[in-house]
């Protein structure tokens, strides 16, 4: 899996969200029943979304959290940034210190163009695409894994 569970439980909030046509704030724990993840874990990872301007939080008996901006401008890659960090793909596949153009992995030419591929689509896809699905169990590896083979 390239991606951490944080990354794919916000990634599958994220779609939730943007399946809700008027953008409405959902509350936490609805949003942790409907996909069936701890509310205590989806709670930190929601935080980062809102700490990187994906999401909006509003506290209160009408409190909940949803998108800041439309779904159609979010991107795949900005909520992977948001919970796993910009470099999360920058590593060696075989986790090996030092590997680089200079001092190849065996992997690291194969690496080198999967990663690319991964990289723009994943600029290239929105949460709108995504949610435009319909599917609540979003398989994001098996997409991944489609878009690189």
């Amino acid at each position: 899996m390239l991606l951490s569970k944080s990354c794919m439980y916000g990634l599958r909030a994220s779609v939730q969200l943007a399946g809700k046509k008027d953008n409405t704030y959902v509350t936490i724990r609805e949003l942790s029943e409907d996909l069936d993840i701890s509310f205590f874990f989806l709670t930190k990872v929601l935080q980062r979304l809102t700490q990187a301007e994906i999401l909006e939080s509003y506290k209160g008996p009408n409190g909940g959290v949803r998108l800041l901006k439309h779904p159609g401008e979010v991107t795949f890659l900005d909520v992977v940034t948001a919970i796993d960090g910009a470099c999360t793909l920058n590593e060696c596949a075989l986790g090996l210190p030092g590997c680089g153009v200079m001092k190849p992995c065996p992997l690291h030419d194969k690496w080198s163009i999967m990663k690319e591929n991964i990289m723009n689509m994943m600029q290239n896809i929105t949460i709108a695409e995504l949610a435009n699905r319909g599917n609540d169990n979003l398989d994001l590896d098996g997409l991944i894994h489609y878009i690189i083979r």
